[in-house]
């Protein structure tokens, strides 16, 4: 302590508790701010790469609709591209990431690139034997998994002929897709996340390229099936590709239960059980609103377009970003830097998701509006998707931040507490919707995912508090803060602006468009504002 420092009144000391002795607040804040820049670029990146996807995926339902359209063929081609996507879901992607990558930063660090590679390439040949095996009984039993998926296709005859033939056309794309996810999670955890961000987008891509071919085709549903393939073994060559160049391609290598392989099964399998539990919910909300009045599941369907902007792009860079350098760090030993990484992911996740929050909880109305109002979608179903949007708003919050608060449990190999987390909220999730839906409707169903989201949430950051793998510091409860305080203010004050300056856009074409242009121009001027006063304020 410095001698001017000593002179000081201890109760005039500027202490930072949660900061800790040794260098000064404001050095140390530096420090981290230069230490976050690679985990910042990689958070862009991936953001900026999967907020692309979304395009694109618009894009593509936009070409599907104009060429296949919205009849049987269309179904038939959608339950098609369901089912490997399903399996993927389950046992691809998050499930598989988690309980690699850690297992491979653990080995990396502590055993050399040589042991790393031959553990990939283990598991590699695992997923390999696994994968055609399960390819094989796919095609072998299609029809009866088509029948499972959609038992009304069997009444329909040709439609349910149609199904079984596109499945067994786009089946293949699981094989590539989970082969590229190794891929994906190996590059991730070398610090390489852009190719792996790009890569969904040439599911996409190919599928549009495909569908403009269509007359080469016997039909364009064929067409978009062969697309859907085509772009798997698009995305396994570019990401090994890039693999390879970077000196991170696995070679097979014979399969041995050595305590690392057994180590990623063991976290594996709580984690295929947590992604399983996700379709359950998911089949949940479809069988539910389908019993409620017509309209409720596409309401539901055009409130998740919207809610899914923040929750796809800035949750996923969160946890795509996050996991491997949380990893890396534990291996390392530097369970200090892990806790800071993870606290500026949760405040810089939760500033960037605020706005959003404000917006679809002030005015839900006026943001389906000037996306969904025209043609067909009049304004009845705009005010349902409206009450939908407006009641995900309330849960927006803990659904991004549930990824970055796992991910803590995840780096260090525990995928059974995110699992037990996400049943529990699952639970209050379902009960929930059996009981608002007779109150609510559709709002009913996506009040209940709110509040299975909270309960999730909440769980993951006790048991996290209680085990010290959440250590917040004094820089995320002030990033928290001011999400609050910005969120708050727009919420209060961006609706009474809006109103005053809606009769200066009445007769306008383009009207609701114009509306929900300003009324999120509002939102997010009122909150940067805030939170720059907030800061500000904090500062002086």
């Amino acid at each position: 302590m410095s001698l001017a420092a000593a002179a000081t009144p201890p109760h005039k000391r500027r202490a930072g508790p949660l900061w800790g002795e040794g260098p000064t607040w404001r050095k140390l804040v530096k420090t981290r701010m230069v230490n976050a820049r690679p985990m910042l670029r990689g958070f862009l990146s991936v953001g900026a790469l999967t907020g692309l996807s979304r395009v694109s995926g618009f894009l593509r339902d936009l070409v599907i609709g104009a060429v296949i359209g919205a009849g049987p063929v269309a179904d038939a081609f959608f339950v098609a591209l369901r089912l490997p996507n399903q399996f993927r879901a389950i046992f691809g992607e998050g499930a598989f990431t988690s309980a690699y990558l850690p297992t491979y930063a653990r080995v990396l660090s502590q055993q050399g690139a040589g042991e790393a590679k031959v553990f990939s390439g283990r598991v590699l040949s695992l997923l390999l034997m696994s994968q055609i095996a399960l390819l094989a009984l796919a095609l072998l039993f299609t029809p009866t998994l088509v029948e499972y998926l959609a038992p009304g296709f069997k009444k329909a005859g040709g439609n349910f002929d149609l199904a079984v033939t596109l499945t067994r056309i786009t089946f293949p794309y699981l094989l590539c897709v989970t082969l590229g996810t190794l891929q994906s999670a190996t590059q991730n955890a070398h610090g390489h996340f852009a190719m792996a961000a790009f890569a969904p987008v040439l599911l996409n891509l190919f599928i549009i390229a495909f569908l403009f071919a269509a007359h080469w085709f016997p039909g364009a549903a064929i067409a978009a099936s062969w697309g859907v393939t085509a772009s798997g073994v698009a995305q396994l060559a570019m990401l090994a590709g890039y693999s390879w160049r970077h000196g991170l391609m696995e070679t097979p290598a014979w399969p041995k239960f050595t305590p690392e392989v057994k180590t990623f099964f063991v976290a594996l399998g709580p984690a295929v059980i947590g992604s399983a539990g996700q379709q359950i919910a998911i089949l949940a909300d479809t069988i539910l609103a389908s019993l409620l009045p017509p309209g409720s599941v596409s309401s539901i369907y055009y409130a998740d377009r919207l809610n899914q902007l923040p929750l796809g792009v800035i949750g996923v860079a969160a946890g795509t970003v996050l996991l491997p350098e949380m990893s890396r760090r534990l291996a390392q030993g530097d369970a200090d830097g892990a806790s800071a990484a993870q606290n500026r992911s949760i405040g810089l996740t939760f500033l960037l998701t605020a706005p959003f929050l404000a917006l679809f909880l002030a005015m839900p109305l006026e943001t389906i509006s000037g996306a969904f109002l025209r043609g067909a979608f009049d304004l009845e179903a705009a005010q349902r998707a409206g009450a939908v949007l407006g009641a995900y708003a309330l849960g927006l919050a803990p659904m991004v931040l549930i990824r970055s608060n796992a991910a803590g449990f995840q780096a260090r190999g525990d995928t059974f507490t995110p699992a037990a987390c996400f049943f529990g909220g699952l639970a209050i999730n379902i009960v929930l919707k059996i009981t608002l839906s007779k109150v609510y409707g559709s709002a009913g169903l996506a009040l209940a995912t709110s509040a299975g989201a909270w309960v999730n949430f909440l769980a993951l950051v006790f048991v996290g508090l209680r085990r010290g793998v959440l250590r917040p510091d004094a820089g995320l409860l002030r990033s928290l803060a001011l999400g609050v305080f910005g969120s708050g203010l727009a919420v209060a004050l961006a609706p009474a602006m809006l109103g005053a300056v809606t009769p200066f856009l009445s007769g306008w074409p383009l009207h609701n468009e114009l509306v929900a242009l300003a009324a999120v121009t509002l939102v997010f001027a009122v909150y940067v504002l805030a939170a720059a006063c907030g800061w500000l304020i904090y500062r002086l």
